[in-house]
This record gives C-alpha cells, structure tokens and sequence, in this order.
C-alpha cells in the first residue's frame, strides 16, 4: 500500500551503481539545458528570472518521489507559464508583491487540485480534453508566446494577452526599437533555429555518432547565452539601452507562503483548474510515450498526486505552477536517465546553479532569454492538424479549429474552455443521434451486417435494428422515432429486435423509453425483443419490471432470435 503512493520505495530497492551513473550523466545534461530556459520561462511568466530557478528544484524533488515516470522532468514550461501570466496579469500588476504572491497561490491551488484528483482518482476528468483540442491550444499558444517575445527581441515594451492585442501593440511601440538589442535578438533567434535544423547533420557528417550530436544540439542555448552575456558585458552594450537579466539573488529558494484570501483564491480558483488540468495532459502524455519506449507503465492517478506534490513545493519555495515539460524530458531519457533520481541529481545541480552561478548571468540579454522561448514554442505549433482533422471528421476540424482561433483573438483561458466546451457539445450531438443500422444475415453463416453494405438475407416480417451505442436520456427519443417511422409504414412487420451489442448501458431515461418502444408496439400487434445485451445491462433491465412486461423475448445471440421470429429463417 505504501509503495503505491512513495513509488521511490519500489524502484529505490533496486539502484545499482551503473544506474547511479547513467542518471547522473542524464543529470548534468538536463541541468545544463534547464538554466536558461527556467530563467527564460519564468520571464514568460512575468516574474523576476530567479523564480524559475527556484521553481525547478523542490518540485522535482518532490516528483522524485511521489512520481512513476522513470525519465520525466518537471519543471515550468511555455504553455503554462503563459498561462500562469494571463491569469494574474488580469487581477495583480506585474512586478509587484502582489504578483509574486498570487503566482505562488496559482501553483498552491493546482497543487491541491491536482492532488485531491490524484487521491479520489479523478485522471479521467482530462480526457474532456481530446487531441485535436490540445494540439490547436498548442499550436495558437505557441503562436502567442512567440509574438509575446518579440518585445524583448525588439527592444520596446508591448503588451497583451490574445494575437490582435500583441500586433497591435507591438505595431505602436515598432518606433521605439533598440536596434542593437535586435541585432542581439534576431542572431541568437537565427542561430537557435540552425543549430536545431542544420547542426546535426552536419556533426554527423563530420563523424560525430548519433548520441553525442544530440547533446551538442541541445546545449545550443548554452552557447548563446554565453556568448551574448560576454558581448553584453565586454562591449558595455547596457549603456546602449540593452536590457538585462540584472542582478539575481545568490541563494537557494525561500521559505513562502501563498496568499489564502477568499477574494484571490476566487478569482483564481479557474486558471488554477484549467492549468491543473492543461499541465497533467501534456505531462501524462510525454511520460507514458517514454514509458512505452521501454515497456514501462505510468499510473495516471499516482502523476496526478506527484505533479500535485510538485505544484505544493513550487508554491512554498518562490515559484510558480510547473509541469512535465517535453523538450527536457526527452533529453532526459535520450541523455540514459533510468530513473526519477536523475530529476533529484539536477534539483541538486540547479541549486549550486542558485548558489553559485547567478553572478554570471547579471549581464545576460533579456533578447536571448526571448530568442530560446521563440525557437522553443514555434516547434509546437502545427496547423497540419488542420488538414489531417478536416480530412478524417468535421466534428473533430471544428473543435481544432474553434480552439485555434477563440485562443487566438481571446487568450488562452477562453481558447481551452472553448475547446472543452466545443468537444462535449460536439460528443452530446453525435452521441444523441447514433448509428442505428437495420441488419439481415449473411448467407451461410450466424453473422448479422448492413442491410445498406451487405447482401443479406431479411424477413419482411422482422426488424433487425443494431443500436451502435449505449442508451441515455440524449438519444433515447431518436430510437423511438427510428423504430416508430420504421414500423408504422409496413404492415407486414410483426417482430422487432433491438441487437444489443454495442449497447454498453442503459440508463433510467432509456428505460423509461424502451418501456415506450414495448408499448407503441403492443398497439400496433408486434412484439418487440432483445438479443445479445450484455451482462451489466441485463442486470439493471432485471431489477425492474421492463422485462416482464416485455412482449417479445431476450435472446443470446441475435442468430438464435431470427430463428424464433422468421416464417422461414433459411429463405428470403
């Protein structure tokens, strides 16, 4: 029972030394990428560049052990991180006080969210979340990230927290830009998309293997952090009016507390929940597609209670709601980590970093810290799921798309409480008039198909309807019309069977239906039966007094009813 809730009790029972190694090394790779892009993420966030520093250390500790994923690194990332500042710009100004502590009671309160899902195992609550929504809030969120950066690129100050506000925005301000802080942000923007297209091809033509071209390609952002910190610092590019990082405290995270005032705490209690819920889907899904990698499994609601533990530690060290990021992640399991102690040696590395590194990074540009989150987020965005959605279900095109654009021109809360919303208005439409098909046997066997696909044998005297989904209060009234303009215009219909295969429940409205189904019939001298319903249906149909009432007979197999009900079962 304990094992289930500290997994590190399981896993930690068999570390070896070579296991000690490998995730060491993981480690020091994963430690070097996440200082600039923490610094650069908690910018994102509108908060001062520590933060994200200190937002990487407790939770991973935490995640280390409360955590199932053998190579997932948490830790603050881009989507959420934007959302973390559309949330609180819109109650706190950024800056101040206020800010920073309503951004450690953002993370307080997923934490306790994610948490309390995790205990009552609530991880299918972000299944309302489909893929094609995630993919389109990824992709417009990508999209508003970058556009977010280029006033650091620029040099100017813009604002806004949907598309039209940042262009607009960044358009007024165009006049002001600091030409060598653009310089600086344009080349490093440059650079970071050759390194990640062009450097590895070209190291493996070299000679470099596979293995040590992958870590050279992702220390790109070390480079350029180095070398535009020395630029700046060299060439006293501050007097030029190019913006820094400035001064961080040398120290490791502090002791916080979030603010419990009912006020804040309402105001943030739904960008917590959409951030709880936004965070451990793209968290789930990166951990159980390394998990798979190596025939591992992830449980679900354990994530829910380690991301929850993270969040909690975040929210008490200075930081802000964090998640599993991919990016790190993948370097992470790419770089040998076998193990959530790996998480634990960087936590270990990114607090020397706090200790001892912060000095360093006085002079670095704001512009560069820009150039790594433009380059990150635009490798998110894909408008090919457009296409693929539109060619596949327009159902499924037009929650993609409502998601993209609602997120575009209305943020990023409004965009994914469009996207849930449009995905069950679009799953209650489809699933209140399901596929009803009519069905007759395929010659020489027990088999029942399409009426419409297939050339089969049929009774002028039965009807065969296959109910391709489960009977609830939305679709039951569309079976009573199916069945009643099927039957009233054929006098010669004496028996219906409802096929119950794919009728997985039936609930008191479809009862109540059926109860109306059994009835019409009975006036119109046909009996109505059921054949092949499962077994957790036919035991709430047995608790009432449905079957009794019932004209016709339940069947086992549907081949079995049409040997009752035909004149000639064998003929046409």
């Amino acid at each position: 029972m304990l094992t289930r809730y500290l997994p590190i009790l399981d896993w930690g029972r068999s570390y070896t030394r070579k296991t000690l190694s490998n995730d060491l090394m993981a480690a020091v790779i994963v430690t070097i990428m996440l200082i600039p892009q923490s610094l650069a993420y908690a910018l994102l966030a509108g908060l001062p560049a520590e933060a994200g520093l200190y937002a990487s250390i407790l939770p991973i500790l935490l995640y280390t052990v409360f955590g199932t994923s053998q190579a997932l690194a948490v830790g603050p990332v881009a989507v959420v991180s934007l959302m973390t500042a559309a949330a609180l710009s819109n109650i706190v100004e950024q800056g101040t006080m206020g800010y920073a502590v309503a951004a450690l009671s953002l993370a307080g309160m997923s934490g306790v969210m994610l948490l309390a899902m995790g205990l009552f195992r609530l991880g299918f609550v972000a299944n309302f979340l489909s893929h094609p929504v995630i993919a389109g809030f990824i992709t417009a969120s990508g999209i508003i990230i970058a556009a977010s950066q280029l006033k650091h690129v620029l040099g100017i100050d813009a604002h806004g927290h949907n598309l039209l506000e940042l262009v607009v925005s960044l358009a007024e301000h165009a006049p002001q830009t600091n030409g060598i802080t653009a310089i600086i942000g344009i080349t490093a923007t440059a650079f970071l998309f050759w390194v990640r297209k062009g450097l590895g091809p070209l190291l493996q033509r070299a000679g470099l293997g596979t293995g040590l071209t992958g870590v050279l390609v992702k220390t790109g952002p070390v480079v350029v952090v180095v070398a535009t910190t020395l630029a700046v610092w060299g060439l006293g590019l501050t007097d030029q009016g190019v913006r820094i990082v400035g001064d961080v405290p040398q120290s490791l995270p502090p002791f916080t507390l979030p603010s419990f005032s009912p006020t804040l705490l309402g105001q943030l209690l739904l960008p917590a929940f959409l951030i709880s819920i936004i965070g451990f889907v793209e968290s789930i899904s990166v951990a159980q597609t390394l998990a798979a990698k190596k025939r591992q499994r992830i449980d679900p609601d354990q994530e829910l209670i380690g991301l929850g533990a993270a969040n909690v530690g975040a929210s008490l060290t200075g930081g802000f709601p964090v998640t599993g990021g991919f990016s790190r992640s993948v370097v992470n399991f790419d770089a040998g980590a076998e193990t959530p102690a790996a998480g634990a040696f960087t936590a270990i590395g990114l607090a020397i970093a706090a200790l001892a590194l912060t000095p360093l990074i006085y002079f670095l540009p704001k512009a560069t810290l820009a150039a790594t989150i433009i380059v990150a987020v635009l490798s998110l965005v894909d408008f090919s799921i457009l296409k693929r959605s539109w060619a596949y279900s327009k159902a499924d095109f037009a929650a993609v798309f409502a998601t993209i654009i609602i997120t575009l021109a209305l943020g990023v809360e409004a965009g994914v409480s469009a996207g849930v919303g449009v995905s069950i208005l679009l799953h209650l439409y489809k699933s209140s008039k399901p596929h009803i098909a009519e069905v007759g046997q395929v010659p020489g066997t027990e088999h029942f198909r399409n009426i419409l696909r297939h050339d089969v044998i049929t009774d002028p005297c039965v009807v065969t309807l296959r109910v391709d989904e489960s009977l609830y209060f939305a679709n039951a009234r569309f079976l009573e019309d199916k069945i009643q303009s099927r039957v009233t215009g054929d006098k010669q219909v004496r028996h219906v069977i409802l096929q119950c295969s794919a009728i997985n429940e039936i609930d008191f409205s479809a009862l109540e239906s059926l109860e109306t189904i059994n009835e019409r019939l009975r006036q119109m001298d046909v009996k109505l039966h059921l054949s092949e319903v499962k077994g957790p249906v036919m035991d709430r149909l047995k608790a009432q007094h449905f079957l009794q009432d019932m004209t016709g007979q339940v069947f086992l197999s549907q081949y079995e009813a049409a040997q009752h009900t035909g004149r000639d079962p064998g003929g046409t």
